[in-house]
């Protein structure tokens, strides 16, 4: 059994890995443990799952190829169709399993995310998710709720969580769990970054609370700075300019 999931992870990662995504097998039931009754996978613990993350390059490698031949018309968030086609892909080459992708903007009828990608990142070993507990002393006041982020040890802040796939009928009892790399180890930088995410979120510092092996390109950072409803401009001239050959 251990062999066969070796194999499918490998499947799976010569799928993605030329895309610029990367990808962190879990245990169904490691997720299950540190999420509240409203966030479980209704799986067993044993069923085999991947926490998949897009880096820097998935912009280049992935999005800008999916963008030049799309008519632009959709209102549908550009990203979010990008990622909804190269995931049917995986689908569609593991007809003979039964495959679940849960992407990070799918909610629930009561509009919760049907998934904590920070969470699942974090007990797949792909990002260390920084929170409140880590700091031994809370400075801020009682009633502050103060969020997590999640840091990598390769990218820092500069990468994003992509849907977790699940494959429902296949079971990993072996499966050795990766801890996450605590890259942000000393209590006065966690502090920092808590209060970077939470209170300076806008200029991306926090995404350099340690120093990235790669960040975005300034085009890819443009286009993320740049608000939704503005972003179709944007992929126009983007567009506009590979069909000049510029």
């Amino acid at each position: 059994m251990e062999s066969k999931n070796k194999l499918l992870e490998a499947r799976l990662n010569n799928i993605l890995s030329p895309l610029g995504f990367e990808l962190y097998p879990f245990k169904v039931g490691w997720y299950n443990e540190k999420v509240g009754e409203a966030y479980v996978l209704p799986y067993n613990s044993d069923t085999l799952a991947f926490s998949t993350i897009s880096t820097p390059d998935m912009f280049e490698k992935t999005f800008k190829p999916f963008i030049f031949e799309q008519d632009l018309s959709g209102t549908q968030d550009p990203i979010d169709q990008c990622m909804i086609h190269h995931f049917n892909l995986v689908k569609q080459e593991f007809l003979e399993e039964e495959v679940e992708v849960i992407h990070d903007f799918e909610m629930t009828p009561n509009r919760r995310p049907k998934v904590l990608l920070q969470t699942a990142g974090h007990v797949s070993g792909a990002a260390y998710y920084y929170q409140q507990n880590d700091l031994k002393e809370n400075t801020w006041p009682q009633k502050k709720k103060m969020y997590g982020v999640s840091i990598h040890p390769r990218y820092g802040g500069w990468f994003a969580f992509r849907p977790v796939v699940i494959f429902k009928n296949i079971e990993c009892p072996d499966l050795e769990q990766q801890l996450p790399e605590d890259c942000v180890p000393t209590q006065e930088l966690r502090k920092e970054l808590l209060e970077r995410i939470n209170f300076h979120w806008q200029d991306w510092s926090f995404r350099d609370i340690i120093a990235p092996v790669k960040r975005y390109s300034e085009e890819q950072k443009l286009y993320f700075q740049t608000l939704p409803k503005d972003r179709h401009e944007l992929l126009v001239k983007m567009k506009k300019k590979h069909m000049c050959g510029d």
